[in-house]
């Protein structure tokens, strides 16, 4: 697996009747895999860290689209505000952490100590050096225990960066996404892929991994973010013991839209084999 943005293959790309197919079937997987952690209440954590105008919005917008609205929500991440500086960096992530067989998607995270917040001088040396540990220890300690966490870096580079602030201006629907912050950050690109690495590097585990995503072709991407969700799932299930089972059947035969998702009833299935 990728752990240095060296080692990106930025040219990945992905056609968009191929897209089309598997997105259809991958969402249908990704809300077997909602409710089978439901019913087996293991919280899902997925955290979304990369550049600028990467495509996190867009990734977390195809998990979440055909999901069970009830089960998961969605946390942007920004500054701290005035009364949040008054408890220790990791007090507000620790408030809107899930419930056991729920799923909360963190638009940036806690990993804003040791990339903006190393960066812009808003943390002392000491602090985002010990974040590293800190944040190690609260991983684990959530991964031990009911949760699951899987951690997505989406990249691209400098140009298909530039070509998103482009286009985000001359668009009045997206025009909001585009902030001078934005581009005070662009001129620090550098800077981030060498925070990036060193995160990687230092908080990358095997029950909580980073996954290096390709971002240039926002297609590709989308569906390497699902494919990816749903194998870690698979693996750390497995690693409690248990099996994800299809609570809903998912085919990427050319079916009628009713045929293709089909909700298996157990009570029905048992009275079959009785009879």
């Amino acid at each position: 697996m990728m752990k240095k943005i060296s080692e990106i293959d930025l040219k990945q790309s992905l056609d968009k009747k191929t897209y089309k197919k598997k997105l259809e079937l991958l969402q249908c997987e990704i809300l077997n895999a909602q409710q089978f952690l439901f019913n087996e209440k293991i919280g899902l954590i997925i955290v979304f860290e990369g550049m600028d105008a990467a495509g996190k919005g867009g990734a977390i917008k195809r998990i979440t689209e055909r999901i069970d609205p009830r089960g998961y929500v969605v946390h942007p991440i920004s500054a701290p505000q005035p009364h949040e500086l008054r408890y220790n960096y990791m007090h507000r992530f620790w408030r809107k952490l899930p419930q056991h067989g729920q799923i909360a998607i963190f638009d940036r995270s806690w990993y804003g100590r040791v990339l903006v917040e190393r960066i812009e001088g808003f943390a002392t040396d000491n602090e985002w050096k010990r974040a590293y540990a800190e944040i190690n220890n609260f991983e684990k300690l959530l991964t031990d225990e009911n949760y699951i966490i899987l951690k997505f870096w989406i990249h691209v580079d400098k140009n298909e960066q530039l070509k998103r602030f482009e286009e985000r201006a001359r668009n009045p629907y997206k025009a909001w996404k585009l902030t001078e912050e934005d581009w005070r950050n662009r001129a620090k690109f550098d800077s981030y892929e060498e925070a990036a690495n060193d995160m990687f590097a230092k908080t990358d585990s095997e029950q909580a991994p980073w996954v290096l995503v390709p971002g240039n072709d926002k297609l590709f991407a989308r569906i390497y973010i699902l494919e990816q969700t749903i194998a870690h799932i698979k693996k750390e299930v497995k690693r409690r013991g248990k099996m994800l089972t299809n609570i809903i059947e998912c085919t990427s035969e050319d079916n009628t839209p009713e045929e293709k998702v089909k909700v298996k009833n157990d009570n029905n299935t048992k009275k079959e084999k009785n009879n």
